[in-house]
C-alpha cells in the first residue's frame, strides 16, 4: 500500500514538473519579444539568470582582490576591518599594484615624527567672521550627502549616532531634514537640493519660514546649496516610487507613492550672480555657513566664480565648495551621466584648488572633496591637494554593511542600507552598526595622521603636493607638485 501510495506520488511530481515545462515550452515559443526564447524555449531562460546574477558571481567567484568595480574586494575589506575596529594590517606584503598607471605614493621622511610629537589634526573653522554662527568642524572625514529615502531609516539612524560618536558631520542629502538625522546629536549639514525639499513651501519655491525653522536646530550646523552631485551631473535626484513612503513624502513635501524627480538645475539660480545671491540669502535668514556642492566640468565655473567674488567682496563667497567627482555615487542615475559626465575628483579638485589660490580666496572658501574617497590614502591625496576635508558616502554604507550588490536603485537591498522593505531592514541593527560608523570615521582620521607622520608631518592638514607621487604609464611616479603645479596669486580680493 505505502509502496503504491509512493508510486502515485512519484507519478503526479513528474506529471506536475512536466506541465509546467510543457507551460513554459508554449509560452516560449508563442512570444516575440525575445529571439532567443523563441528559437530555444526554456533553454534559453538560462541566458537571463546567468545575466542577472553574473555580477553577483564575477564579484565572489571570478574576479580577483583589485579588478571589481565601483569597488573592489580589496577596498571593501579595508573599511569592513576598519569598521570593525580590526585594523587594517595585512601580512606578506601589499596586493597594490605599485607600477600600475595612477598608483598614489607617499614620500616618507627619512626620520618620521616622534610619538612625543605628533599630535591631531586640528579643528577647522568654516564660515567665521562673515556669518553669526560660524561652524567649527572636528573631523577630516565626513558623512556625505544620503537623503532619507534613498537610504533606509535604521540607515540614517545608525549614521546619526556614529557620526556623534566620532565628532564628524552628517550631511542629509538633498531630501530634506528627518528626525533620524537629528535623535543621534551629531552636526548636520542640511543641503538644499534643486526641488528645495524640506525647506519648500506649497508651490515649491524655497520657504525663508522653513529655512528659519531648520537653522533654529542648534546640531544643524551649516546649509549646502546643491548644483549637482558626481552620480549624474546635469540631472536632479531621483528617487522611485516605491520608495516614497507616506513619512517621507511628508518631509519632502511631495506626494506619496510617485516618483520623485528633482529638476537638473535650480530654477531660481541660472548664472554665477544669482547663485551669490543665493548664499547671501541663506546665510542672512539663517545665521549659519553656506557653501555649495557641485561636479566640475572645466576651468569656466570656478574662474567666474572667483571673479565675481573679487567684484562683489569677500561677504558674497560661498563659505565652503564641496567638490564632487565623476566617479559617481550612492544615488540612482542613468547611466549615460554616471559613466561620462563630469570630470574625475582627480582633476577637478586641483583646478577647484587652483582657482582659489590664483584669485586669493583659498584661505576665504573651505574645500571639501568628495568621490570614491573612501581609504585613508585617497583621502591624504584630497588633503595634499589642497582640500580641507574629505566627505564619503560610499565609504559609510560600507561600515553599515553594505556589499555592493548594486540593487541600490530597486528597494531589494540584502543588507537593509537603501530599502524600506521592513523585513530587509530587520538586518540593520542600529545598536550594532552606529558602532562601525564611528570606528571608520576614527579610523579613517587616525590613519590619515599616521600617513601625515610617515611623510615627517605633525598632522594631516599638513600634507601638500609635494608629499605624493602619481605613477605614470610607464610606471615611474612624478611628484604630485609637478604634475599639478601650485599657481601664484595673480588676483587679490577687495
Amino acid at each position: 500500500m505505502i509502496q503504491i501510495f509512493n508510486v502515485s506520488i512519484g507519478v503526479l511530481i513528474a506529471l506536475a514538473f512536466a506541465a509546467v515545462l510543457l507551460y513554459f515550452y508554449v509560452k516560449d515559443v508563442s512570444q516575440k519579444k525575445h529571439s532567443i526564447l523563441r528559437n530555444y524555449p526554456i533553454i534559453g531562460r538560462f541566458r537571463f539568470l546567468f545575466e542577472q546574477f553574473g555580477e553577483y558571481f564575477r564579484q565572489y567567484f571570478f574576479l580577483n582582490d583589485r579588478e571589481e568595480r565601483p569597488f573592489n574586494r580589496s577596498t571593501r575589506s579595508w573599511v569592513y576591518r576598519l569598521a570593525k575596529n580590526e585594523g587594517g594590517v595585512i601580512g606578506f606584503g601589499s596586493t597594490y599594484n605599485l607600477h600600475e598607471s595612477g598608483a598614489l605614493l607617499f614620500v616618507n621622511a627619512p626620520f618620521a615624527i616622534l610619538e612625543e610629537d605628533r599630535f591631531p589634526a586640528p579643528p577647522m573653522a568654516i564660515g567665521e567672521g562673515y556669518c553669526e554662527k560660524p561652524f567649527i568642524a572636528r573631523s577630516i572625514v565626513n558623512v556625505s550627502g544620503m537623503s532619507f529615502g534613498a537610504i533606509s531609516k535604521p540607515a540614517v539612524q545608525s549614521l546619526s549616532r556614529g557620526a556623534a560618536a566620532a565628532g564628524c558631520w552628517m550631511d542629509t542629502g538633498e531630501g530634506g531634514l528627518s528626525p533620524y538625522h537629528l535623535e543621534g546629536g551629531c552636526d548636520v549639514m542640511m543641503q538644499i537640493g534643486t526641488a528645495k525639499y524640506g525647506v519648500r513651501d506649497s508651490e515649491g519655491n524655497l520657504s525663508d519660514a522653513r529655512l528659519r525653522e531648520i537653522a533654529s536646530y542648534e546640531s544643524v550646523r551649516a546649509f549646502e546649496i546643491k548644483l549637482s552631485q558626481g552620480a549624474k551631473p546635469g540631472k536632479g535626484g531621483v528617487l522611485p516610487a516605491a520608495k516614497v513612503t507616506p513619512e517621507i513624502a511628508a518631509i519632502r513635501g511631495i506626494p506619496v507613492g510617485q516618483d520623485s524627480l528633482s529638476p537638473n538645475r535650480h530654477l531660481d539660480i541660472a548664472n554665477i550672480d544669482q547663485l551669490l545671491d543665493m548664499v547671501m540669502h541663506v546665510r542672512e535668514m539663517t545665521g549659519k555657513p553656506v557653501g555649495i556642492k557641485t561636479a566640475i566640468g572645466g576651468w569656466d565655473f570656478m574662474n567666474l566664480l572667483c571673479e565675481a567674488v573679487i567684484r562683489r567682496g569677500l561677504v558674497s563667497a560661498p563659505d565652503f565648495i564641496a567638490v564632487d567627482g565623476g566617479e559617481g555615487g550612492s544615488g540612482a542615475a542613468p547611466q549615460a551621466l554616471a559613466d561620462h559626465m563630469s570630470l574625475s575628483i582627480e582633476e577637478g579638485l586641483p583646478r577647484v584648488i587652483d582657482a582659489l589660490i590664483e584669485s586669493g580666496l583659498k584661505e576665504r572658501v573651505r574645500v571639501i572633496a568628495a568621490g570614491q574617497l573612501v581609504t585613508s590614502a585617497r583621502a591624504a591625496w584630497a588633503l595634499a591637494c589642497g582640500a580641507d576635508f574629505v566627505n564619503t558616502a560610499r565609504g559609510f554604507m560600507f561600515s553599515l554593511g553594505c556589499i555592493q550588490a548594486l540593487r541600490c536603485h530597486t528597494n531589494t537591498c540584502p543588507t537593509g542600507v537603501t530599502t524600506h522593505n521592513p523585513r530587509l531592514q530587520r538586518g540593520l541593527v542600529v545598536e550594532e552598526k552606529f558602532e562601525r560608523v564611528a570606528n571608520y570615521c576614527r579610523n579613517m582620521n587616525k590613519e590619515l595622521d599616521m600617513i601625515a607622520h610617515s611623510c615627517g608631518l605633525h598632522h594631516a592638514r599638513e600634507l601638500r603636493r609635494e608629499h605624493v607621487r602619481i605613477v605614470q604609464a610607464d610606471g615611474r611616479s612624478i611628484a604630485l607638485n609637478m604634475l599639478d603645479p601650485y599657481p601664484k596669486q595673480i588676483a587679490h580680493p577687495n
